[in-house]
């Protein structure tokens, strides 16, 4: 083992758990959340963040992986735009949050 191989072992595990954690969150939120902020649907982004999760894992598993760097994109995607703009989707807080 070297500590090229040590290093790349730990950013494909980074990437394998931002992926994870990208698909938990599309799962959780409801469908009309995606529609009602315009941001596709639930089901392409579960399917992007899927497959992305699985070429991730495979990336740990064999330790060496081209397109995990896809799967991170879309996962960063997911998480910077998306994700913020669905979770406030239908909320109906106050100027000064929930009380």
């Amino acid at each position: 083992m070297s500590f090229m191989w040590l290093v790349y072992q730990i950013i494909y595990i980074a990437i394998f758990v931002t992926s994870l954690f990208a698909l938990i969150e599309a799962l959780r939120t409801p469908a009309p959340a995606y529609e009602a902020m315009d941001k596709q649907t639930k089901k392409l982004w579960v399917i992007l963040l899927g497959v992305g999760t699985l070429i991730s894992l495979l990336a740990v598993v064999s330790g060496s992986g081209m397109l995990t760097f896809l799967a991170l994109i879309a996962a960063l995607v997911f998480i910077v735009d998306v994700r913020p703009a669905v979770r406030g989707a239908g909320r109906s807080d106050g100027p000064y949050g929930r009380w």
